[in-house]
């Protein structure tokens, strides 16, 4: 149905179509706050699916990172159908690392719903992703979402968010959100915090009722922006974005206007729609509908499709630079090549050109070594699933410690800044307060949250939150929550920041690690190694608890003799070794150290294996030091 509708621009009233007949949103919030249970939630009660077919949860993350961790990375499409209206959904990853792709759906759609727990309220990427839905001064919707949670202070949790809407500049319009109370667990929302109703229904109405329907200008020439991108086998690489004016054919000759101002003429081969879990393939699309379109091998996100004699490019979309960089580089341990399936410097960089064509926000750059990349992306987060997602794929490699990218700004050395948001039992205040400012954190708030918890913001260099997770954890006994975002370049700060405090043991010898060796270091520090595990020189196999790195013969086996040991009966007994995720070995190496990853295996190994050399090395490093 179009509707007309005068524009309340009061230089000038003008008549304006609308598509009452579809609404376009995207769903935003902090990682864990439901968000995408709320929509499995608006999915399974349109009736998309058959009452005889089976549903997992998180339908809308099909990636195995995604279920498995419960986050989202990629961006997501899906639409229902409410009372003769399709709703546009689009999922949004929660994490600023994926902000990317945040940036770019802002484009595609009308309004937001923003999910805030009802418990922890606002956090550092509720206020990251709001910021970018208010810059497009979009309509936002507010969902205080976990309602029935035993601790849940809806009016509160409002309240906060009005306080974010101000601090980020929302005009008048948007700071007058409507608010619905959820259970995406039940399958139950309301507008009021005390009493809810039997299912969604007062959420979808919200939806239709207070999103703006999108301008009907399909008579004008087309515009349609590539805001995300895919591939497929068949068709190849695959545009995904909104059309804004006009209409588009399937078999229509096009101009694809590129990034730098140059034009490329193509045939649109596929157009798709979406529906429910489904791309759905369709003959033409018109302003306001968000489909997926092939036809064009190089097609890139944010470049224009437009009729061939009307070539008018969209604005740019502003991609946010990377922040983090590591290297990655061909497996050169004793072990290479035992247990991956892709070992070589070709198959590497295969996968990392792969990896550029869908992820903007990475940037790969050769190195004066023909087995080695400088990988720069968004955060920890981004470059670390790219590194799970490879070893799932049967590729070995080795990765460095991740470093920040600096930046001159006005002639000055800037370092990017992190907003932290930690929230931890009364009683570990003081020591969080003590390590943060080692780390030359800046203190912005402190409040009491209830439930003798306690909320600390902070403003942190990035560098100084490197591999400080895991003493964060330690230091709370694993009940703090710690959650951060980039904030801002700042001028750099000179001198070392954080990093690890202990040395490490590390392997004299290529063996297997005996019960024996393993009993004799335990007074040395943690160990990382079970008996049996393959080991060779210069490898990490434990944490020193001094601050210099030891050298140790972790394959060492008791030499055997007549003599009965008056202590036979008692039995030693030996600590589980301490195992890392990938995430935690990244934290946990030293700029002279790397990560071996395996599709098997994560091991962690000095640069330099050879004892001698690495000796020379740290002389060598240690003299430039002190000469600068």
């Amino acid at each position: 149905m179009v509707q007309l509708k005068i524009n309340s621009n009061n230089e000038g009233k003008v008549l304006m179509k609308l598509r009452e007949d579809i609404r376009n949103i995207a769903i935003i919030a902090h990682v864990d706050h439901g968000k995408t249970t709320l929509v499995d939630q608006l999915l399974k009660q349109s009736g998309i699916f058959r009452e005889n077919e089976h549903v997992e949860e998180r339908a809308m993350d099909s990636n195995d990172i995604e279920k498995e961790r419960g986050i989202t990375i990629l961006a997501k499409n899906t639409a229902i159908d409410y009372k003769g209206t399709r709703i546009n959904i689009l999922d949004t990853p929660g994490h600023a690392d994926f902000g990317g792709e945040v940036e770019r759906i802002m484009k595609m759609v009308d309004g937001v719903i923003l999910v805030v727990d009802a418990y922890e309220g606002t956090m550092p990427q509720t206020r990251f992703v709001l910021k970018k839905a208010l810059e497009q001064d979009l309509k936002p919707l507010v969902v205080v979402n976990k309602i029935d949670k035993e601790a849940a202070r809806p009016e509160e949790v409002v309240d906060e968010v009005l306080e974010l809407f101000i601090e980020l500049d929302a005009n008048d319009e948007q700071l007058e959100f409507p608010v619905a109370y959820a259970s995406a667990m039940n399958g139950t929302a309301s507008e009021d915090p005390d009493k809810q109703d039997e299912n969604m229904q007062s959420l979808y109405e919200m939806i239709v009722n207070q999103v703006p329907a999108p301008v009907d200008n399909r008579d004008e020439p087309l515009q349609f922006q590539v805001a995300l991108l895919d591939y497929n086998d068949y068709v190849g690489r695959i545009g995904v974005g909104r059309v804004f004016r006009g209409e588009m054919r399937v078999g229509q000759q096009v101009s694809l206007i590129k990034i730098d101002g140059t034009v490329k003429n193509f045939r649109v081969t596929k157009i798709f729609g979406f529906f429910g879990l489904n791309r759905v393939e369709i003959d033409h699309a018109v302003a306001g509908d968000l489909i997926a379109v092939s036809g064009m091998e190089d097609i890139n996100v944010g470049e224009t499709v437009t009729p061939v004699d009307h070539q008018e490019a969209m604005p740019v979309l502003r991609i946010d630079e990377p922040t983090l960089q590591m290297t990655f580089s061909v497996n050169n341990s004793p072990f290479a090549g035992r247990e991956g399936k892709f070992v070589t410097a070709s198959k590497i960089e295969e996968r990392l050109e792969q990896q550029l064509e869908t992820d903007v926000s990475l940037k790969v750059e050769p190195t004066d070594q023909p087995d080695m990349w400088i990988v720069s992306g968004r955060g920890e987060l981004h470059l670390s699933i790219l590194i799970e997602n490879m070893r799932r794929e049967g590729f070995e490699l080795q990765v460095s410690k991740p470093i920040v990218i600096e930046k001159v700004i006005d002639g000055v050395k800037c370092e990017p800044y992190e907003r932290v948001q930690i929230d931890v039992p009364e009683g570990d205040t003081g020591s969080i307060i003590e390590s943060l400012g080692q780390r030359k954190g800046e203190m912005l708030d402190m409040a009491n949250t209830g439930n003798g918890q306690t909320r600390l913001v902070f403003l942190v260099p990035a560098r100084g939150l490197i591999g400080y997770r895991t003493e964060f954890m330690s230091m709370t006994s694993g009940y703090g929550i710690l959650n951060h975002t980039f904030e801002e370049y700042r001028p750099a700060i000179k001198g070392r920041i954080g990093g690890r405090r202990n040395g490490v043991l590390v392997s004299m010898d290529k063996g297997a690690a005996s019960t024996y060796a393993i009993l004799q270091l335990a007074g040395r520090g943690t160990n990382f190694m079970e008996p049996g595990t393959d080991v060779y020189e210069g490898m990490i196999v434990g944490e020193n608890s001094r601050d210099n790195d030891l050298t140790v013969n972790i394959t060492k086996v008791k030499a055997a003799n007549n003599i009965r040991s008056a202590t036979k009966e008692q039995t030693e007994t030996m600590k589980k070794p301490r195992v890392m995720t990938l995430e935690e070995a990244l934290e946990f190496i030293n700029d002279d150290e790397l990560v071996e990853v395996t599709p098997d295996t994560v091991r962690l190994r000095k640069k330099i294996l050879d004892k001698s050399a690495r000796e020379r090395a740290q002389k060598k490093e240690k003299i430039r030091l002190e000469s600068e």
